[in-house]
């Protein structure tokens, strides 16, 4: 990711963010998701930063793209036997990503002394969607 110290107006950072690729765009709103949350609760614990930062790491930009092409071909009924073992293993690959980052959430609810839900609404997540 690129780095770059500037004084930037809104619009201009708005214009600059507009020009980032995907992966960068997602580490990006990421990011400022976790800037968001560290500001609503600005004397936040080590733990709950460590736990914000695990929470908002995202499936790797590559494994996405070829796990939503493997969806695509499963829809249109095009998958090869490989391929199907390849989306098998990419879906536990990925559950357990979502699994511990369920179990982070939980942890952070409760070191907060929040509900799961009211946390999630809070932080800007939503549950994730199932193909």
């Amino acid at each position: 990711m690129q780095t770059v110290q500037a004084q930037l107006s809104f619009n201009d950072l708005l214009r600059g963010v507009e020009q980032l690729n995907s992966s960068d765009l997602k580490q990006f709103v990421s990011q400022v998701i976790a800037i968001q949350a560290q500001r609503q609760v600005p004397s936040m614990s080590r733990r709950e930063s460590e736990l914000l930062l695990k929470i908002n790491r995202l499936v790797p930009y590559n494994i996405q793209k070829r796990y939503d092409e493997l969806i695509g071909k499963r829809q249109a009924e095009t998958l090869t036997s490989a391929e199907y073992q390849e989306l098998l293993q990419m879906t536990e690959q990925i559950e357990r990503l979502e699994v511990q980052r369920l179990e982070d959430l939980a942890e952070l609810a409760k070191l907060r002394q929040t509900s799961l839900t009211e946390l999630m609404d809070a932080l800007g997540i939503s549950p994730p969607q199932y193909a």
